[in-house]
């Protein structure tokens, strides 16, 4: 499973699979990880500096940080993407189809003045937590996608 958690400042994304419990996350910010509620990670209990030094400290990788740099990502079903915007302007979409119930990302690009702050892994992660919601699968034809899902 893959989730995305945002708030004015930054995004965190959990990878469960890659999450083995340490509990090093609970530990460095019990305000904002709290693995008995859902969604269980909350980024307006806690500072941002605090967040950023728990997640730092994940030894499984499951948990990374970014900056959100004012840059609001959408979900379009109609259109099969996800959006990148900048203040309205559209700079990123990911790209899929679907087929018997499979998703597949075939393509993601970010406007290259843009690239380098994690609004590509952003969009990836849009499409799998809403393919996850409508129970679909997801494989990728995409170089950048598969990295993402380690295929």
């Amino acid at each position: 499973m893959h989730r995305t958690y945002e708030n004015d400042d930054i995004v965190v994304f959990w990878n469960s699979d890659k999450c083995f419990h340490a509990r090093r996350c609970v530990n460095g910010s019990p305000k904002t990880f709290c693995p008995g509620q859902k969604p269980w990670i909350n980024l307006n209990n806690a500072e941002t500096k605090e967040i950023w030094q728990a997640i730092s400290q994940c030894p499984s990788g499951a948990l990374t940080c970014l900056y959100r740099h004012d840059i609001d990502v959408t979900f379009d079903q109609e259109s099969n993407q996800s959006i990148a915007l900048d203040n309205g302007k559209e700079i990123g979409e990911c790209d899929y189809q679907i087929t018997d119930d499979v998703w597949n990302i075939y393509h993601t690009g970010v406007s290259s003045a843009y690239q380098g702050k994690g609004i590509a892994k952003r969009l990836v992660y849009k499409v799998l937590e809403e393919a996850e919601r409508n129970n679909a699968k997801v494989t990728a034809t995409c170089s950048y996608a598969r990295k993402i899902l380690n295929i």
